[in-house]
């Protein structure tokens, strides 16, 4: 009634609810962008799973210093957790790979620690990040979620808390999704816009055009009618009958005349910038081949993946262990895994260290999880007639 008043008197009210710059109105973005949308994206989905997947497999090993010197702290209860089993459910890979794949899609991943009577950490069980709500109190963070309507709340040292780059509250981590919705909503809107163009049989779209005016009911009839007969991928290649004067003209582009096919490439370049993973690790090959593949698997580690590794081992060490066992202990990853399923460049890399003197014939030995050979290490080492291959040859 009120709006029928205010047009009744010349006056009228505008929605300020789809407002955008200088008062123009803003275009509806093709949904909300959110972990599980954005996530039907194949490019964002590639990316989380080469990051998730790779830190994941990566063996997370518990070191206890020794001087100088460092062993495996095997009988530790924290090894275990780390690198066999996080809980009674869930191996460590899939306790890791869920873990990294919230840090990327939300910006932070939550697990609740079990400790011991002895203080140290037997199981770590994820929480669901949407189910989280984090409040600074004066006594430090407190962690709240809710699961089957029953709320917990934990205090900070009860919590493992991995996060993306840091927010401006200097508590929460901000995605990439988060930090470039932009991208991720043309991304789905190109996706969308596919998906209707062949799902409407790849027709252009167009008008019809009649000689006189037309009634609403006519109109709608009309529409129904045409829609049923020559609209969908089921009817494509039907001949339309036009009588009675009746006009079809396109008013449509094209899917060459909208480039959509490059456009569909590039947003596969802008998702790879925002996670920082080489393109050619999500399948596009356009600008890639056997020479440089190598040069983005080594960048992949050391651009990509080593912040995300670093963010583990920190937080293990503030996180999951005492004041007393962070000078006694550390948690590493070794990287060398990515050379698991790559026997050559394996090979390389301890004749490389054996014929360089940095590293035993048992140590090799030990990586590959062969026996022992008692002596291994005091045999004489013949000189090869051939120097040894480089792991990662360069231009030069």
């Amino acid at each position: 009634m009120l709006n029928r008043l205010l047009s009744a008197i010349g006056l009228e009210r505008r929605s300020t609810s789809n407002t955008g710059l200088n008062g123009w109105p803003s275009v509806a973005g093709a949904g909300a962008v959110t972990p599980a949308t954005a996530q039907g994206v194949s490019a964002v989905y590639a990316c989380v799973q080469a990051i998730a997947e790779t830190a994941a497999s990566l063996p997370l090993i518990l070191f206890k210093k020794n001087g100088d010197d460092r062993e495996r702290a095997s009988d530790h209860p924290l090894y275990r957790v780390l690198h066999d089993m996080a809980n009674p459910e869930q191996t460590a890979l899939e306790f890791r790979e869920y873990m990294q794949a919230c840090v990327l899609l939300r910006g932070n991943a939550f697990a609740r620690i079990v400790r011991g009577y002895d203080g140290q950490v037997r199981e770590l069980w994820p929480i669901n990040p949407d189910t989280m709500q984090v409040r600074r109190t004066p006594s430090g963070l407190v962690y709240e979620y809710t699961r089957e309507g029953v709320l917990t709340r934990l205090l900070a040292h009860e919590v493992l808390h991995l996060r993306h780059r840091l927010g401006d509250d200097g508590t929460m981590g901000v995605s990439p999704i988060a930090a470039a919705r932009g991208v991720i909503e043309l991304a789905l809107s190109e996706q969308e816009h596919g998906k209707n163009t062949f799902t409407n049989g790849a027709k252009l779209l167009g008008v019809l055009k009649f000689p006189g005016k037309l009634k609403p009911e006519q109109r709608q009839a009309i529409a129904t009618s045409w829609a049923s007969q020559y609209a969908g991928g089921a009817n494509a290649g039907r001949t339309a009958v036009l009588d009675e004067g009746v006009d079809f003209q396109s008013v449509s582009m094209t899917l060459e005349d909208a480039e959509w096919i490059a456009a569909r490439q590039f947003s596969v370049e802008e998702v790879c910038r925002l996670f920082r993973v080489p393109p050619v690790l999500v399948g596009d090959l356009r600008n890639s081949n056997y020479s440089n593949s190598t040069e983005l698997a080594r960048q992949f580690v050391t651009l990509s993946l080593r912040r995300h590794l670093v963010m583990w081992e920190q937080s293990i060490a503030k996180q999951l262990l005492t004041e007393a066992g962070r000078r006694s202990y550390f948690a590493e990853h070794q990287v060398e895994g990515l050379l698991r399923g790559d026997s050559a460049n394996r090979a390389a890399f301890y004749s490389s260290g054996i014929a360089s003197g940095w590293m035993l014939p048992s140590e090799a030995r030990r990586l590959e999880n062969l026996p022992t050979i008692e002596g291994i290490d005091d045999a004489p080492r013949q000189a090869s007639a051939t120097p040894a291959p480089q792991p990662y040859p360069s231009k030069q």
